[in-house]
């Protein structure tokens, strides 16, 4: 699914970012309010392991104190937020443009929901899977970790992106994990979303040793707007910012309930990015099995390539085989 916004050689589409939907139908209205290769180099790692900071710093202004309690999230995660549903199975293609001053970049994104977990620092997480192939070429990666609380409320908690040049794997210097080097995890998705006059900002993420603060507002939740899967009425509108990267400029994704984002625009900044969805599908088990074994392969090249970072946690474990389909 369409990631959190940190740049195209950065952390991907994120938040990175998939997010990801759970059906695609014609149109939605909103509920009641809310292979890597084996021959990898060595790459850097960000500094060596220190707790996540502890102080409620407000990172994008009044009121952004990030509330994390890892005592509010279930057993198992299961994330139906009617904005951000991530049903294991469940894959996504996005297409898109990027517009620089060195010319036009063509993008296709894959995004899948695992049937994977993994533990963060006592909370066990939905694993995502995106590949991102910019001009035809692969040019990332990524393993994302989802949790739902039991308000609501969707945590983002790391990232582990691989990058890519002419198909060679290159590295995977943007890791970044809760509670390591300085990581703290994020709010993908509200609860509840409000668009009240001086609603303040909510921290998406936070790694300062890769650079990475997201900052989002909700700005509308009736917005009409028409994408190649579809045509989708009372949409939630968020506005996304990085304010350690200004001139990357700002984001504007469009949520549809009880399917999820449906696309992503640009406003200002050096590289314009869009992106919409053109196809949601349910994996059959095959499928979705052959998925996992993919992304435990990712996951266990991490500890290879992220010694510092990614090598701290447990490793994934599959916990959906089947996805309902034969």
């Amino acid at each position: 699914m369409f990631q959190p916004n940190r740049g195209l050689s950065a952390l991907g589409t994120v938040f990175t970012l998939l997010l990801a939907m759970a059906t695609v139908a014609s149109c939605a209205t909103p509920g009641s309010p809310q292979p890597p290769t084996t021959s990898a180099p060595a790459t850097s790692s960000p500094p060596a392991s220190t707790p996540a900071p502890t102080d409620a710093q407000e990172l994008c202004g009044p009121g952004s104190a990030i509330n994390f309690d890892k005592t509010a999230f279930p057993a198992s995660p299961k994330i139906d937020n009617q904005w951000f549903p991530l049903k294991p199975g469940m894959q996504y293609t996005t297409t898109g443009t990027v517009e620089a001053a060195d010319g036009t970049t063509e993008r296709i994104v894959t995004h899948t929901v695992t049937g994977l977990t993994k533990v963060i620092d006592g909370v066990k997480t939905l694993v995502m899977w995106d590949r991102d192939y910019q001009d035809g070429a692969l040019v990332e990666s990524e393993l994302a970790f989802f949790a739902q609380d039991n308000a609501g409320t969707v945590w983002l908690f790391g990232e582990y992106p691989e990058e890519f040049e002419n198909d060679v794997f290159i590295g995977a210097p943007n890791t970044f994990i809760h509670g390591i080097s300085g990581s703290q995890a994020g709010i993908a998705m509200q609860a509840q979303p409000q668009t009240r006059t001086r609603t303040p900002e909510y921290v998406q993420g936070h790694a300062p040793s890769v650079g990475f603060l997201d900052c989002a507002r909700t700005i509308s939740m009736d917005v009409a707007l028409c994408v190649p899967a579809g045509c989708y009425g009372g949409l939630l509108e968020i506005n996304e910012r990085n304010p350690l990267e200004p001139a990357v400029g700002n984001q504007r994704k469009f949520y549809s309930a009880g399917t999820g984002l449906v696309k992503v625009t640009a406003i200002g900044g050096e590289r314009q990015e869009t992106l919409d969805l053109t196809k949601a599908e349910q994996l059959s088990d095959a499928q979705l099995a052959e998925v996992n074994a993919q992304a435990l392969d990712l996951d266990e090249h991490g500890y290879e390539v992220s010694k510092d970072v990614y090598a701290q946690t447990p490793r994934a474990e599959a916990a959906t085989e089947g996805a309902g389909r034969s």
